[in-house]
C-alpha cells in the first residue's frame, strides 16, 4: 500500500481551540499560524520582536479576515520574561489547546542567555521547558490539547549531552553538537512529559521533525526567534 500524503488540507476545525505558537512570525511558525488561524483557530504568535509579530499578524489577517491571531511578546532567552508572557497568557485565557513549541536557533556562536545557559540548549530546550511548565495547568483539563515540540533529526550530531558541562564551560565550543544537544534534549524532554501526562489527563505530549525546510533557522547571526529549530 503507496503511503498517504498528510497534507494541511487534513487539518481539521479548530474553532473554540486556543493555539500558542512560539516563534510564530516567521518560517514554520509562520505557516502553522496560517493554517490554524484559516481552520479558526485563536492564534497566539509569541515572539521576541513585537513588530516583526505585529506584521506577520497582519499579513495573516490580510489573507484571512476573520482571523484571530494576537500577538505576545517572549524571548526565550530570559526566564523573565517567559514567566511575564506566561502570566500574561494565563490572565487572558481560560484554556490553552496547542502549546507548539517552534521558535529556536541554529549553528550560533557560543553565547549565553539573559540567565548564563548556553544559547542554543538555553532558547531550544530550556526555555521552552520552563513555558510548558508554566502553562501546562491550562491544558491538562482540554480534550485533544498537545505539546507540540519541534526537534530535529539533527539530535543525531554531537553525541550524548554533557550533563556536567551543559554550558560548554570547560570544553571546546562545537556550533553543531551544542545545537544537536538542544535538539536530542526536545526529544528527551517530550518522552520524560509524555511519560508523566500518561493517564493523568487530556494532554499529549509529541515532537515533530521538520524535515530539510527552507526557514530562518539556518541563521548563524544570534536571532532568538528564528522560525524554526
Amino acid at each position: 500500500m503507496p503511503r498517504q500524503r498528510w497534507t494541511t488540507a487534513d487539518v481539521p476545525d479548530q474553532r473554540g481551540r486556543v493555539a500558542v505558537i512560539t516563534g510564530g512570525n516567521t518560517g514554520i511558525g509562520f505557516e502553522t499560524a496560517k493554517v490554524l488561524a484559516a481552520r479558526g483557530a485563536s492564534v497566539v504568535l509569541a515572539v521576541r520582536d513585537m513588530d516583526k509579530g505585529k506584521r506577520a499578524a497582519a499579513e495573516i489577517t490580510a489573507a484571512i479576515p476573520d482571523a484571530d491571531v494576537t500577538v505576545q511578546r517572549l524571548d526565550l532567552a530570559s526566564l523573565a520574561s517567559i514567566r511575564a508572557a506566561a502570566d500574561e497568557l494565563r490572565a487572558t485565557r481560560d484554556r490553552i489547546d496547542l502549546l507548539i513549541n517552534n521558535a529556536g536557533i541554529m549553528y550560533a556562536p557560543r553565547t549565553t542567555t539573559a540567565d548564563g545557559f548556553e544559547l542554543q540548549f538555553g532558547v531550544n530546550h530550556l526555555g521552552h521547558f520552563a513555558l510548558t511548565g508554566l502553562l501546562l495547568d491550562k491544558m491538562l483539563r482540554i480534550p485533544g490539547s498537545r505539546v507540540v515540540t519541534v526537534s530535529s533529526a539533527g539530535h543525531r550530531q554531537g553525541g550524548p549531552i554533557d550533563f556536567d558541562d551543559v554550558n560548554w564551560s570547560t570544553r571546546e565550543y562545537s556550533r553543531v553538537a551544542a545545537y544537536g544537544n538542544s535538539k536530542l534534549a526536545n526529544l528527551m524532554f517530550t518522552y520524560g512529559l509524555q511519560h508523566r501526562l500518561s493517564g493523568k489527563g487530556e494532554t499529549v505530549a509529541v515532537a515533530a521533525h521538520p524535515g530539510g525546510s527552507d526557514t530562518g533557522g539556518s541563521r548563524t547571526s544570534v536571532s532568538r526567534q528564528s522560525g524554526r529549530c
